[in-house]
């Protein structure tokens, strides 16, 4: 083999492995921001429970004074 076509070679070559580790690398990236959306939304979705039964206790403390009050009447 001549020495242009080794180098022509072993140019082929480091183009695919650049290639291959931006792939990776992307990848890796997608991963870690689908990660992060999961966890943000579990973090949402936990918030938005929390809230809804602190609204619904609160009705419900209000709903019983109430009807001790209509009681009493």
């Amino acid at each position: 083999m001549e020495q242009s076509e080794l180098e022509s070679k072993i140019q082929t070559l480091e183009t695919s492995l650049a290639v291959q580790e931006a792939t990776m690398a992307g990848a890796q990236a997608t991963q870690a921001a689908t990660q992060a959306g999961m966890t943000s939304t579990f973090g949402a979705t936990q918030a938005g429970t929390w809230s809804v039964m602190a609204v619904g206790s609160v009705a419900l403390v209000v709903g019983i004074f109430l009807g001790m009050a209509i009681a009493r009447d």
